[in-house]
């Protein structure tokens, strides 16, 4: 594999580990509203949850 395929299979793969997460862990699965801002309010939130939990991993707290 050339870099620059390797290096855009890196990203990719990181992206749809995010994805995975917050599909399965944060909600985005199970959407209980309606409405495209209800929608995008819930997966931000689950975005921001991820986040947060992301970055307790990073500093280990």
């Amino acid at each position: 594999m050339a870099p620059h395929e390797a290096k855009r299979y890196n990203e990719r793969t990181a992206s749809e580990r995010c994805n995975s997460r917050l599909k399965e862990d944060f909600g985005g699965r199970s959407v209980m509203v309606r409405g495209p801002h209800k929608v995008m309010m819930h997966l931000m939130f689950g975005m921001l949850a991820l986040f947060a939990d992301q970055l307790l991993k990073v500093t280990g707290c």
